[in-house]
């Protein structure tokens, strides 16, 4: 039989290692975090191969003090908690005193460091866990880490690393969401000598969404701001015209720390439902600030999980903000008739003014752009004298071109490295919502870039809405194409509506409305109609026997397993009440932890579906209106119950530059 024996510090170091450190984005995380911890108000990452052979980290925070430097790297070391009741209101990212103790175990590490009120830094060395070395050396105020050779004595760890070119993605997409979840901040990302990622540290979230994902997202927000006693929620949502196939761009941050939650996800998706296709996913910039008290965040290695007291508050309170945040807005797609594809600008960030970079790098690299934007000012605008000599040669042949014509495409083009790119850089400039062949402006104020911001973006709310009372009595009413879409004429643009789908849309509302307020009909079957269930399914039947029942359902037991249903909703009689009444107890059974009424919701969705008009058929002028009609009543006449538009639009601009009208 063996004996136990109790582990040496060098193993027990490098099992700790695995826990928090398994990639070099998890050095990375730690070391960003414990910068925004110090205060650091600018922070820059640098990596090479991925991070795997070398990582530099500087921030402009507090720094160490030189006697604590050796402290800082034993486990459970920490500035953070001194007791275990802090853990009840920790409002820093850190607190467990682990990070330092297991980069240094399994890295060779390299600390530069100096406080505000010392005239040297300390540099301080250490590898696999073993002190090298520690002097004074001069360093500007903050913490530089260097960090080199990952893994280097766990060779077994080490080949379960990606390529260098996976490794830096997960890094660049840490730091996009270190840039989100910290819009105070101006971050710096440079991998291989380049550099992916540069925030200004305005505070302005919106700026950063348009610097990483660009402007068809920007274009495309609608802004949350919701609280209560504990809670409090805010950032932007996308509108659905910007959906994903995957979680991606769920972003959501709380007290400034990036998580993922089931429930905070559910209720973000479950939120966009009647909003969005099947399977597509939003996208959402979202800061929580909780009160620590109804947290735990001591529940995962990385702390990428938390617990909340009360998990069904805060699916409520989300649900309902998200919610209330796309309701009440015009959410027609604009369509495009276009074939060729749209250029799209490669967005630019205005830099901060000041960044921590390692010593004399700062001087050089402000030097280098210097010159590099004074030879972009003297290359890339004017015409070369070739093309001068040909507009003289033909430009002036009486065709009726005038010369600020024919020199226009050199006054317009936006070229990188041109005047274009530098006013992108200049605060107060905002290209995002500008068409492309806009003339280059000189900088503008704060209200140039709210103009820029809502100028034309697909989706759109519009000041005078398609779907209102007001606008009703201008609808010109063309017709009906292929049996299924009809065409109406509104304020220069043409509106196509899907019958089937604002059909179902309509019932879906009048169902809902009829449950809230009691108004339901039965109709009376005969004979009744017999179902033999199964014990999971009988089981459902009598737990939501009260939600059959207001619906219009008359259920009685009829033996056995057997149950009479005598009476269905009116509105669903004749369409297949069998089958209907099946999926919705099927639908219960999949999802046992939803809300009861959420479950309701869904399987009326699906019933709606089946009682609407389908594609295909004839309808009149009259019935028409009346739908659109009905329409214009609905909270959300947008998008049918399974999240597909009904109705799409397209401009008189976009159909008159395809007949070339417009060149």
């Amino acid at each position: 039989m063996k004996n136990i024996a109790v582990l040496d510090q060098n193993t027990i170091d490098k099992i700790a290692a695995g826990e928090v450190i398994e990639r070099p984005a998890s050095i990375v995380k730690e070391l960003v975090e414990n910068a925004i911890d110090a205060g650091a108000n600018a922070i820059t990452v640098e990596i090479k191969e991925g991070g795997i052979s070398f990582i530099r980290i500087t921030d402009n925070g507090e720094g160490i003090e030189t006697s604590q430097v050796p402290l800082a790297f034993l486990r459970h070391a920490t500035s953070k908690i001194s007791k275990v009741e802090d853990l009840l209101n920790v409002a820093s990212l850190g607190f467990r005193g682990e990070a330092l103790s297991s980069i240094a175990a399994v890295c060779q590490v390299e600390l530069i460091t100096k406080t505000a009120g010392n005239l040297m830094g300390c540099r301080y060395l250490i590898e696999g866990g073993t002190e090298k070395g520690m002097d004074e050396i001069g360093a500007p105020e903050g913490t530089t880490f260097l960090v080199r050779n990952i893994f280097y004595n766990t060779p077994a760890r080490k080949k379960f690393l990606k390529s260098p070119m996976t490794e830096a993605g997960y890094i660049s997409d840490l730091m996009e969401r270190m840039a989100l979840s910290h819009p105070e901040i101006a971050f710096k990302f440079i991998n291989s000598n380049q550099t992916k990622l540069h925030t200004s540290g305005n505070t302005n979230l919106k700026d950063i969404i348009y610097g990483i994902y660009g402007r068809d997202i920007a274009a495309n927000l609608v802004e949350i701001h919701v609280e209560d006693e504990d809670v409090s929620i805010d950032g932007f949502i996308g509108k659905p015209v910007i959906s994903r196939g995957n979680r991606n761009y769920e972003n959501y941050f709380i007290n400034g720390r990036y998580i993922k939650s089931s429930i905070i996800a559910k209720a973000i998706e479950d939120g966009y439902k009647t909003f969005m296709m099947q399977h597509k996913y939003p996208f959402t910039a979202l800061q929580f600030t909780v009160d620590g008290r109804i947290l735990d965040i001591n529940v995962h290695p990385t702390k990428m999980e938390l617990r909340f007291a009360d998990g069904q508050k805060m699916y409520q309170m989300v649900y309902h903000a998200v919610k209330q945040g796309l309701s009440h807005r015009e959410m027609i797609p604009e369509v495009s008739v276009k074939d060729e594809k749209r250029k799209t600008d490669v967005p630019q960030m205005k830099k901060p003014s000041a960044i921590p970079e390692p010593f004399e790098k700062n001087r050089r690299e402000q030097i280098r752009e210097e010159r590099s934007l004074y030879d972009g000012e003297k290359k890339g605008v004017l015409p070369t004298p070739k093309e001068i000599d040909a507009f003289m040669k033909y430009g002036s042949a009486g065709q009726g071109t005038s010369p600020e014509q024919m020199m226009k495409p050199y006054l317009t083009e936006k070229k990188p490295g041109t005047l274009a790119r530098v006013s992108a850089e200049i605060p107060g400039t905002a290209q995002e919502g500008r068409a492309e062949a806009e003339p280059v402006k000189a900088p503008d104020t704060g209200e140039r870039k709210e103009e820029a911001a809502h100028a034309q973006p697909a989706g759109r709310q519009m000041e005078l809405k398609f779907l209102s009372q007001e606008s009703a009595r201008e609808h010109r009413l063309i017709g009906q194409v292929f049996g299924t879409y009809w065409l109406v004429e509104f304020n220069e643009k043409l509106y196509i509506i899907d019958q089937h789908a604002a059909h179902e849309k309509v019932l879906y509302e009048r169902t809902m409305k009829n449950l809230e307020n009691k108004e339901f009909t039965s109709q009376q079957l005969s004979p009744p109609m017999i179902l033999t269930l199964s014990m999971q399914e009988e089981e459902l039947l009598k737990r939501y026997m009260e939600h059959f029942t207001r619906l219009g359902f008359e259920i009685s037991p009829f033996g056995g397993r057997e149950y009479a249903v005598s009476a269905v909703p009116a509105n669903l009689y004749g369409i297949a009440q069998r089958e209907l009444f099946l999926e919705m107890l099927d639908g219960m059974a999949e999802q046992p932890g939803r809300v009861q009424a959420e479950m309701i919701n869904e399987k009326i969705a699906s019933m709606s579906c089946k009682a609407a008009v389908k594609g295909n058929h004839q309808m009149s002028a009259a019935e028409a209106d009346a739908l659109i009609d009905e329409l214009l009543r609905l909270e959300n006449p947008y998008n049918c119950p399974h999240g597909r538009p009904t109705i799409i639009s397209m401009t008189k601009y976009e159909m008159e530059k395809k007949f070339k009208r417009i060149v």
